[in-house]
C-alpha cells in the first residue's frame, strides 16, 4: 500500500509506503525536509499533519509538547503514513537553508579505482546526519593536516554515508595520507555544506553537464539527485579526461543512460597542447554539435577554471544565457 503525500507550502509531492517513515519516503523522493537524526531524538524532523492519518514507526525519545500534539505536530522520521496526508514541514530550497554542520565521521570504506582515483566512503553517527544539497563539497580535517575541501559525489537521500572522491596527482597532504595511511575506522571532522552549485529544479529546459576528470564528483551527486526527484527534462553528460587520465566510474555513467530514456552520456579525451595546456577546442566543437539548442539548456559546468571559462565562453556566443550557467571550480 502507498500514499499520496502533499508539502506545505511548497506544493511538491510523494509517495510514501505503508512500510516506511515519511520522513524516509521525502528523502528517497529527493526532496530536502529538515532533518537531523532520523531516529526520534532531535526534533528536527517536527512537522504538522494538515489532513490525513499517520501512525507511529517506531519509538522516539523526543518529546513533542502537548499544545503542539494538539495541533497535530508529529516527527517525520517516527510516523507512517495510513493514508493520503498533506503535511506543513520546513524545506531547504537553496542552499541558503542549509545550516553550516561540524560532524565527527569515520572512514566506512576505501575504494581504490585503478592506480590514481580513490572513493572515500565517510560514515556519520545515526544521531547527526549530514544535510546538503546536491552539487555542494565539504571540508576535512585531521590533526596535523591543512584542512581539505572536496565535492560531495553521493546523493542527499543518504546524508549518513558520504562520498568523496580523490585524486592521486594532487599536492594536497590530506589526499597524500588517504592514498598511504587513512584506514577504514580512522575519525575526521567534517565541517559544511558549502557551495551553490545546485540544481534548478524547476527550468524546464534539457540539462547539459560537462565535467573534467575529478570534478565529475559533483556532477554525479547532481544526477542521482534529478534521478530521485523524476525530472522530465533530458540530460547530456560530457565527461572530459585528460591526456593520461580516466573515465573512472563510467560504468555509472552507463547504467544511467541504459536505465532512462532521456539520459545521453558521452565521454571525450582531451589532447595536451605542445605548452602543457589543456586543448578544448575539439571538445568544445563536439559538446556544442551534440547539446540540445544551445539557447534553451541549463549548462551544468565542473572543472578547472580553464576549462570552465572555455565552454561558458563557447555557449554564451552559441546564445545560451550566462544566468543559465551554472559552474564549479576545481576545489
Amino acid at each position: 500500500m502507498s500514499y499520496q503525500i502533499k508539502l506545505l507550502p511548497s506544493g511538491h509531492h510523494f509517495e510514501a509506503e505503508a512500510n516506511e517513515s515519511v520522513l524516509e519516503a521525502a528523502l528517497r523522493s529527493g526532496l530536502n525536509l529538515s532533518y537531523h537524526c532520523n531516529s526520534g531524538s532531535c526534533g528536527e524532523c517536527k512537522a504538522r499533519v494538515v489532513d490525513g492519518l499517520v501512525e507511529n514507526h517506531h519509538h522516539y525519545d523526543y518529546v513533542i509538547p502537548e499544545a503542539e500534539k494538539l495541533q497535530n505536530n508529529v516527527l517525520l522520521c517516527s510516523v507512517s503514513a495510513r493514508s493520503d496526508l498533506v503535511i506543513e514541514a520546513m524545506e531547504a530550497l537553496a542552499a541558503k537553508d542549509i545550516p553550516l554542520q561540524t560532524i565527527s565521521v569515520k572512514v566506512a570504506k576505501i575504494e581504490l579505482i585503478g592506480a590514481n582515483n580513490l572513493v572515500l566512503h565517510l560514515r556519520t553517527p545515526r544521531s547527526k546526519t549530514l544535510r546538503f544539497l546536491a552539487g555542494q563539497y565539504v571540508e576535512l580535517r585531521l590533526a596535523n593536516l591543512p584542512p581539505a575541501r572536496f565535492y560531495i559525489a553521493s546523493c542527499p537521500c543518504n546524508g549518513m554515508i558520504i562520498q568523496l572522491h580523490l585524486q592521486r596527482e594532487s599536492d594536497d597532504p590530506f589526499v597524500a595520507h588517504a592514498f598511504q595511511g587513512l584506514q577504514v575506522g580512522h575519525s575526521l571532522e567534517l565541517e559544511g555544506p558549502y557551495g551553490e552549485f545546485t540544481i534548478n529544479e524547476q527550468s524546464p529546459r534539457p540539462i547539459v553537464m560537462i565535467t573534467q576528470d575529478i570534478d565529475f564528483a559533483p556532477i554525479k551527486s547532481l544526477i542521482e539527485h534529478a534521478i530521485a526527484l523524476d525530472l522530465p527534462q533530458s540530460m547530456h553528460l560530457f565527461r572530459l579526461a585528460s591526456a593520461g587520465k580516466t573515465h573512472y566510474q563510467s560504468n555509472y555513467c552507463r547504467a544511467w543512460e541504459d536505465a532512462l530514456d532521456c539520459f545521453i552520456y558521452r565521454p571525450f579525451e582531451l589532447t595536451p597542447m605542445a605548452c602543457g595546456e589543456q586543448d578544448y577546442a575539439a571538445a568544445i566543437e563536439y559538446a556544442l554539435g551534440r547539446s540540445p539548442i544551445e539557447s534553451e539548456v541549463s549548462l551544468y559546468l565542473s572543472g578547472p577554471p580553464q576549462m570552465v571559462e572555455a565552454f561558458s565562453q563557447a555557449f554564451i556566443m552559441r546564445g545560451t544565457p550566462a544566468a543559465h550557467i551554472h559552474t564549479a571550480i576545481s576545489l
